[in-house]
């Protein structure tokens, strides 16, 4: 199956069990309480998230809750690239495709990240990742040497996924039922 079918399938699915989910904030709690356990988390001080969207996994309550004792950025879209700024709860509007973004001009370059959390329509159990098309994260990870952790619905995780040789791998991949160190 090819990258088009999939991003269908998936985008199918996030509006048929997205809504029906009654505890999201439940969902989020554990997956990130996963993430948390980790040496690399614990190690971090610049970590790259997503403001998630309504059909992506939920990143909101931890992006404020890891605000207070980690050095949060998210992704602002310039042109075709991600610029990465510091997130101020006070300093955000609502930016490229609907996305919340941060005002604030105190930026960081991917090679100073030290962790990012990443969002897909879908992963596999290989640590491969299919975004939503436009190669944002794929231009952005290129930069990077970061720990990539790579979180999503249970239905997101796939037993395969199309992959080129330029396509960096998750070192994590993480959803409510599944961990997964590769």
């Amino acid at each position: 199956m090819g990258k088009k079918e999939i991003r269908k399938i998936i985008r199918e699915l996030k509006a048929a069990v997205i809504p029906a989910i009654t505890d999201i904030s439940t969902l989020e709690t554990k997956v990130f309480s996963g993430v948390e356990n980790l040496n690399e988390f614990k190690c971090s001080s610049n970590i790259l998230m997503y403001h998630s969207l309504q059909d992506e996994f939920p990143t909101t309550d931890t992006i404020n809750r890891w605000a207070g004792h980690k050095n949060i950025y998210l992704p602002k879209v310039i042109g075709d690239d991600l610029m990465l700024l510091k997130y101020e709860p006070r300093f955000m509007h609502t930016g490229a495709y609907g996305i919340a973004e941060p005002d604030g001009t105190d930026r960081i370059l991917p090679t100073q990240i030290d962790l990012i959390i990443v969002p897909a329509m879908a992963f596999d159990t290989q640590g491969n990742r299919l975004g939503r098309g436009k190669g944002y994260y794929d231009r952005l990870l290129a930069k990077t040497n970061a720990v990539t952790i790579g979180i999503g619905y249970d239905f997101q995780l796939l037993d395969s996924i199309p992959a080129a040789p330029h396509d960096r791998k998750m070192n994590y991949i993480f959803t409510p039922s599944y961990s997964i160190h590769l």
